[in-house]
């Protein structure tokens, strides 16, 4: 028997090639919970998405529910942080802490994210703040850089492969107004 990891996914592109690495040593369920994502149409865009490669790939998926106004608040005072800075960070913990949190409560054996795959975002930062967050409610974060391997590549060709929703930020509102200012060619 296979002990029971819960992934936290941020976008179900992310996922796609962390869910590939896992189950060849987990059981896995999907745990999405991102409640920076903005505006809630893309909030719902991506939930959607999640849910698609859940059904695809036969992975249970919990719904961590969407409460803004909390994260708002958790991010209160870096508004003008740039990307990858302090704000995201406190992001990160937020997701984490929650995933930590849901881990326990559900009895998995792990948990880690989706969030060290992408090329723009340090996964030794994300995975110190999964192992804090793992120690604060006494659960197992399994330390991982999805990005290795070319995941980040293989991410893209499986995501094009389930024709999944691919988005252009990272997803809050800073994180977009951002990718407004400065889009990527």
């Amino acid at each position: 028997m296979k002990p029971k990891i819960l992934l936290h996914v941020c976008c179900a592109p992310c996922s796609t090639q962390s869910i590939e690495e896992l189950k060849k040593d987990y059981d896995v369920t999907l745990f999405f919970y991102n409640p920076n994502i903005h505006p809630k149409e893309e909030y719902e865009k991506r939930l959607n998405e999640a849910k698609k490669i859940s059904k695809i790939l036969d992975l249970p998926l919990i719904e961590g529910g969407y409460d803004k106004e909390a994260w708002l608040e958790a991010v209160k005072g870096f508004e003008n942080e740039p990307e990858t800075g302090k704000r995201c960070n406190i992001c990160y913990e937020f997701r984490l802490n929650k995933s930590a949190q849901e881990s326990k409560n559900e009895k998995f054996d792990f948990f880690t994210t989706t969030l060290t795959i992408s090329p723009h975002k340090d996964s030794d930062i994300i995975n110190k703040i999964g192992l804090e967050s793992g120690k604060k409610y006494n659960i197992n974060f399994l330390e991982k850089n999805f990005k290795k391997k070319s995941g980040f590549k293989k991410s893209i060709e499986l995501s094009k492969k389930h024709n999944l929703y691919r988005q252009n930020y990272c997803g809050c509102i800073y994180s977009l107004r951002s990718s407004i200012a400065s889009p990527k060619e």
